[in-house]
């Protein structure tokens, strides 16, 4: 019976062992050894999407495994990255996101995730400027003379942005704040009606990204009154900054963003950051986002997190002020 015993225990024993060994090799197996998915919360052939095609078509061929794209479509975005915060956090989820990550908690009352608990941030991409532009024959040549004209005729301007929410949209109302001028907010769905609407004379100023604007500035078809970024923008050097403009520390950007489910591994995580500073910083990769507006930042994940904070502030604190209604 002693014998017998004894044999049951080490027969337990030895598959004790077995199944630890088997799960410790399965757990230690190479990452990335499968497709990673990473989520896009915008419509296929935006600007997001595009940047995370060039990062996927990158990193597919650094790490050896298929990377795809799931556009996973609306609520401004939360749709996806509340999708990506419920994520097994093994590295083969990620969020590609715009700025709609720090935006989206001061627009939206009950956020389906927490920006900064759900995520580990992996790197700031790209990011972009907003231009004000006005017509050439509107007699505003400077963000001085807007200001000007808005305090000597007051709530008799307005201005066009690509919808309520956007960077754009809170340009415009920054401005307001930090000028002390009353114009109008007309939205319109998406930055091409915003630009029609002020080349054809039905708004007096636009807010919108920088980029699909360039052509119109180069070609004297519309006149851009100052860029939002921190510095001038490479293509349009005789173009102020906002800060420039007499407005300092106005800087207001929109950007793209990697991010991956918190509680993922930290050595999955450092890999990921150190292929994708990489593929961002390949010729090809340059290119294809100047192309598309965008300038290269390939940050770090300490950089990301510590703009997140500044943004979800800035924007909470933007909307209090210009009494912009958040959603339900």
């Amino acid at each position: 019976m002693r014998s017998r015993s004894a044999l049951v225990v080490l027969f337990a024993a030895a598959i004790t062992i077995l199944a630890s060994g088997g799960s410790k090799v399965h757990a230690q197996a190479p990452y990335p050894s499968r497709t990673i998915m990473m989520v896009v919360p915008f419509p296929a052939g935006g600007p997001t999407d595009i940047i995370a095609r060039i990062l996927a078509s990158a990193l597919q061929q650094s790490l050896g495994q298929n990377v795809i794209i799931d556009n996973r479509v609306g609520a401004g975005g939360n749709l996806g990255i509340a999708y990506v915060a419920r994520a097994n956090p093994d590295g083969y989820t990620l969020l590609f996101t715009s700025t709609a990550i720090a935006v989206n908690p001061g627009l939206f009352a009950n956020l389906p995730y927490d920006p900064i608990k759900d995520f580990a941030p992996i790197s700031e991409l790209v990011n972009a400027p907003n231009v004000l532009f006005v017509r050439p024959d509107s007699g505003i040549n400077s963000i001085g003379d807007l200001v000007a004209k808005a305090k000597a005729n007051p709530n008799t301007l307005n201005y066009a942005s690509p919808g309520v929410g956007t960077k754009s949209h809170l340009t415009g109302e920054l401005l307001k704040l930090r000028a002390g001028i009353s114009i109008q907010h007309i939205p319109y769905r998406g930055g091409g009606p915003a630009t029609q609407a002020l080349v054809s004379g039905t708004v007096q100023l636009a807010s919108v990204a920088l980029a699909p604007v360039e052509p119109l500035i180069k070609s004297g078809t519309v006149r851009a009154l100052a860029v939002t970024g921190s510095t001038r923008w490479y293509s349009l050097p005789d173009i102020p900054t906002m800060i420039e403009s007499g407005f300092p520390g106005f800087v207001s950007e929109t950007f793209n963003a990697l991010f991956t489910p918190a509680g993922t591994p930290p050595e999955t995580v450092s890999l990921l950051v150190k292929h994708v500073q990489e593929a961002m910083k390949r010729p090809d990769a340059i290119e294809a986002a100047k192309k598309f507006g965008y300038q290269i930042v390939a940050g770090s994940p300490e950089q990301m997190t510590a703009r997140l904070h500044a943004e979800i502030e800035g924007v909470k604190e933007l909307v209090a002020k210009a009494g912009i209604k958040a959603e339900n």
